[in-house]
């Protein structure tokens, strides 16, 4: 797809296989008129001014007084187009709101044409160095799949440095990545967020929708000096999102279409732009889920190295050997959660309503050693992918409930994607959860939720029309049916819209012992970090040691604390080099306490491209945490500032907490990292 950019004029190709609600209109900007009774001053913040121009249907965003976002117009993609740019009448108006951001101001500009109204929204609060805008569309037949209130605007991004715009994905699946790539090059897209910020100094532009129940959102950036940004609703696309039709159509009634709320902010340091927009989501669509409020979860899982081995008798032994040969290993309250992955099924008979005595023991001899049992499920997948009776359903079999586009049933990652609003995928849901709870398990890690986001040629529920639509209504039942009794972990799942409904989430796809596995995860933490703001907890996946080198087996456990959360996964059934590294390095309590309040670290430097980040910082009380990687496979030196780290003085005591050796720092921070290995520094005066 090509879209016309205000930079250069001229199309502007991005990512291949991309595919949006109908081409992106294109139109002339009109000329401003001077004057002041051509422009709308409206102010937020502490210094900063959105200018309205009425004249053009077009606005500037001035961020203590520059220019940052230029001739901003809006569109409206339905049975016709509509631009805030055409020459129609434009009426002003304003009025005070007080919502979850508290009090503020909300300036309407309105347009009437062929019978349709279309309100420009602007959400201004006093002190906040962000806003919201919006689009509504009012009249007769109105469901639209593309709409944008940001719409071929420019970005000025003033002075030197080193200049990165970031690309999110919209999940965690096929080992995704994300990007900070360097401005100016070639344009980029990102799934509901990016950021535009300067390394050097950290400062940066964050623009991303804060609604996610309704529309897949993508925030479209060209390339140039001074890039193009249009942020829409309406996004699909047969990589980012999985789809290979154009995103449903959305209405109210059929006379409102709204687009979703983008908030558009300016902060002098992007990390903390990126964690209040973290917070906004949370906020602007309310958690489902009650809140964790045990202490950070840590444990095991069976994928990590027994996968499809799984069984009663290995289940116990690493029960066992928790409970015998690795005793410092707890969370907080004196506890792990011992979780069994894909495959569990080896340990019942007949299906999920037959023998699960198995089960059942597993559970129980967890409890007998203070251990709590956990399990998983992709509630939204059809792996047997054939005709057969849906469980818990008398009447329906699984080719109802898949989901299809273009007439063919959706296969994802080797599953059947399930329509989240039929009624035989609830049903199946209810029976899986209900046993569940009856055998007494207290986690459950759910997979593969990404399928129930997809879009569709229909849903069984005819008022549902888009897959986050859908997505909303499974989850929100999934919900319903767990009732608030198991720790929720999601797995694969999409990034922004899976907050409201589970407790914990994995920051990024499978990732084992070897160091490149810890370089990929470290890529999703180290762009990823702010979902820490937005769930209860982000984890990096089972920490697996197996038979890798003393240092790579340290970056392995790094790559988690810096997460937030720890859950191993070897095969503690048996004995070998993994059970050694085990009881060394999930004993050290100076380790586990770093995960204790379970926020992630944040990047110290973000410019890695789709690659690791290497250097993480975090502070806890007082002390400031640092943790170095090297992923290559020669030896590195790093030489890091105090100021950088934000140290205060000129003499700092160190200690490293994997050698446990201290050390006084004075001036800058030199350290030289071995191959495939990791350090993790806690500083303090």
């Amino acid at each position: 797809m090509q879209l016309k950019h205000l930079t250069n004029r001229k199309p502007v190709t991005f990512m291949a296989g991309i595919i949006l609600l109908c081409a992106l209109p294109a139109f002339c900007m009109a000329g401003t008129t001077g004057g002041k009774d051509g422009i709308i001053a409206i102010p937020f913040g502490k210094k900063d001014t959105i200018l309205y121009y009425m004249n053009s249907g077009t606005y500037t965003v001035l961020f203590s007084g520059k220019p940052v976002i230029r001739e901003a117009a809006a569109v409206y993609g339905g049975n016709v187009t509509l631009e805030s740019t055409v020459d129609a009448p434009r009426k002003y108006s304003v009025a005070s709101i007080n919502d979850a951001w508290g009090k503020g101001k909300l300036h309407s500009i309105e347009q009437i044409r062929n019978d349709m109204r279309m309100q420009q929204l602007f959400y201004v609060y006093p002190g906040k160095s962000f806003f919201f805008v919006q689009v509504k569309v009012y009249g007769k037949n109105v469901a639209a799949n593309f709409i944008s209130p940001i719409y071929l605007s420019e970005v000025i991004v003033e002075g030197a440095g080193d200049k990165r715009g970031l690309a999110v994905p919209f999940d965690n699946d096929m080992w995704v990545r994300y990007n900070a790539r360097p401005l100016g090059k070639d344009g980029y897209i990102s799934s509901e967020v990016t950021a535009l910020y300067n390394n050097d100094n950290h400062q940066g532009l964050i623009i991303g929708s804060v609604e996610h129940t309704v529309w897949k959102s993508g925030i479209i950036v060209s390339g140039g000096s001074q890039p193009g940004l249009t942020a829409v609703g309406g996004f699909s696309d047969s990589v980012i999102t999985h789809d290979k039709i154009p995103h449903g159509k959305v209405a109210i009634n059929d006379t409102l279409c709204s687009s979703p709320k983008i908030m558009v902010g300016m902060f002098s340091d992007w990390r903390n732009g990126m964690e209040e927009y973290a917070r906004a989501n949370k906020l602007a669509e309310r958690p489902v889920i009650a809140r964790w409020k045990k202490a950070t979860p840590m444990g095991w899982n069976s994928w990590g190295a027994i996968q499809n081995k799984i069984n009663l008798d290995k289940a116990k032994r690493v029960v066992d050997f928790f409970s015998d040969s690795c005793k410092g290993f707890r969370n907080a309250e004196g506890f792990l959660y011992v979780d069994l992955d894909s495959y569990w099924d080896n340990m019942m008979k007949g299906g999920i309503n037959g023998d699960v005595s198995a089960l059942q023991e597993f559970v129980q001899y967890c409890r007998s050693k203070n251990f709590k049992p956990g399990i998983y499920w992709a509630p939204f997948t059809d792996w047997g992918k054939h005709d057969r009776k849906v469980e818990g359903s008398t009447s329906w079999n699984y080719p109802a409930t898949w989901t299809r586009q273009n007439g063919k049933a959706m296969d994802v990652d080797g599953a059947l994607a399930m329509d989240p609003t039929h009624p035989a995928t609830r049903a199946r849901i209810v029976t899986y959860i209900n046993r569940f709870k009856e055998l007494g398990f207290e986690m459950i890690k759910v997979d593969f939720l990404g399928h129930a986001a997809l879009e569709s040629d229909r849903f069984y529920d005819r008022a549902v029309t888009t897959g986050m639509q859908a997505y909303r209504a499974g989850m929100e039942f999934l919900d319903s049916v767990l009732d608030n009794k198991m720790l929720v972990y999601a797995a694969i799942s999409p990034t922004m819209a899976t907050a409201r409904y589970v407790h914990m989430r994995r920051i990024g796809c499978d990732a084992f012992s070897a160091i490149d596995n810890t370089e990929y995860t470290l890529n999703s933490t180290g762009y990823g970090w702010w979902q820490s703001s937005l769930y209860d907890y982000i984890d990096a996946d089972h920490v697996v040691f197996n038979k890798e080198t003393a240092g790579a087996n340290r970056a392995r456990l790094a790559s988690a604390l810096v997460t937030g959360t720890l859950i191993t996964g070897d095969d503690f059934a048996t004995t070998g080099a993994w059970s050694e590294a085990a009881q060394r390095l999930l004993q050290n309590k100076d380790l586990l306490s770093v995960v204790k309040d379970g926020h992630s670290f944040r990047p110290l430097e973000a410019n890695t491209g789709n690659s690791g980040v290497v250097l993480f910082i975090k502070t806890i009380k007082g002390a400031t945490y640092l943790a170095v990687f090297n992923y290559g496979n020669t030896g590195h030196k790093y030489t890091i500032s105090p100021a950088r780290l934000g140290l205060k003085g000129s003499q700092w005591k160190a200690k490293e907490l994997f050698s446990q050796v201290s050390s006084t720092i004075t001036g800058h921070l030199e350290l030289h990292i071995p191959a495939a290995d990791a350090v993790i520094y806690k500083i303090i005066r």
